[in-house]
């Protein structure tokens, strides 16, 4: 007598087979496996112990072909060297996963890369497209959004000024106001921010909100030098550049990074090609608070980013119960590197 393979047998189990083991209709195995469906909790543990028993689970391409929903959420990202991406996809993923959301990674190295990550992500059926990457622009979300090729398009821990786009960020207006009054209080005159890359993506509102709050203090300029990328060697490149063409006398006192691996790396490059003291002659600031900013070795002010309430807020978003941009006051943190 020939044996059916294990995998043929898994494959054969339906939703009739579960229901006649658990002893309820087809109907209530449907209800269990939908999300917010209406189903007592006794029904939904019998029906999920005999699903386990069997190996069943339900056909999602089916089922959201049948509802016209998938549950599935497309998160389109680059910027690999940064990580405070990882700590974002991290929380973002485990948040979605908990509340019945699937998701789909989507990978673009550049602005070309958006429209065909965009197109992938349609063609999944997804709810929504979530973006959290430095390389599209407003050309991109305009034409994505003129195709309808996703149903709802989120940029996420950035500011898109694009009407059809939401947006869920970190109030970085609100935070440079607090970083700016904290290096006056601590005698600063000649801050030099140190920006990423100066593209035409969707923005960060750190750099412009800065300069605004230090002029307005003390009527001087803040220089900007930018990175070719979020990363450590990025971060050297800058400040070897901004030390090396400077006269020493009117060196930055300070150096404002737009995020902590740019802190972290302005810091090394400070002490190990300068031989400066942090902070004593220069003072550094980040943005993030990725776990290394509270490292001995870089002890790094920081301001942190209100990951869980932003991942709270798109949760209100894909549920239709919120349908407009929000910005959420994170928390600045204070360390020995200012």
């Amino acid at each position: 007598m020939t044996e059916i393979p294990d995998q043929d047998i898994e494959a054969s189990i339906t939703a009739d087979d579960v229901a006649a083991l658990a002893g309820v209709s087809r109907w209530t195995v449907a209800r269990a496996f939908k999300k917010d469906a209406s189903i007592s909790r006794k029904s939904r543990d019998k029906v999920m112990a005999a699903a386990e028993k069997l190996g069943y689970a339900p056909d999602l391409l089916a089922a959201s072909l049948a509802s016209d929903r998938s549950n599935l959420v497309a998160l389109i990202t680059n910027d690999f060297n940064n990580p405070h991406k990882l700590v974002l996809l991290e929380r973002l993923t485990r948040t979605l996963w908990s509340h019945g959301w699937g998701t789909l990674l989507v990978h673009m190295s550049d602005s070309d890369d958006a429209s065909a990550a965009l197109l992938a992500a349609s063609q999944r059926r997804v709810d929504a497209a979530v973006m959290m990457g430095t390389r599209f622009d407003d050309k991109v979300l305009e034409t994505a959004l003129g195709a309808r090729r996703v149903k709802k398009l989120v940029i996420f821990a950035r500011y898109s000024p694009n009407p059809n786009t939401l947006t869920i960020s970190c109030d970085d207006v609100l935070a440079m106001r607090e970083i700016s009054d904290h290096l006056l209080t601590k005698s600063i005159r000649r801050p030099h921010y140190i920006a990423g890359p100066n593209t035409q993506s969707a923005k960060l509102q750190r750099k412009e909100s800065f300069a605004r709050y230090w002029a307005e203090a003390t009527g001087a300029e803040v220089p900007v030098t930018y990175t070719s990328g979020y990363d450590f060697n990025a971060a050297i490149e800058a400040v070897m550049q901004i030390f090396g063409e400077t006269p020493r006398e009117v060196w930055p006192d300070a150096l404002v990074c737009e995020n902590d691996i740019l802190a972290i790396g302005a810091m090394d490059a400070l002490r190990y090609r300068f031989g400066l003291d942090v902070p004593r002659d220069v003072a550094v600031t980040g943005f993030d608070d990725i776990p290394l900013a509270a490292s001995p070795a870089y002890n790094l002010t920081t301001y942190r980013q209100p990951i869980t309430e932003m991942c709270l807020k798109l949760l209100e978003i894909l549920d239709s119960k919120r349908s407009d941009s929000v910005f959420v006051p994170g928390r600045f943190v204070t360390r020995t590197s200012s």
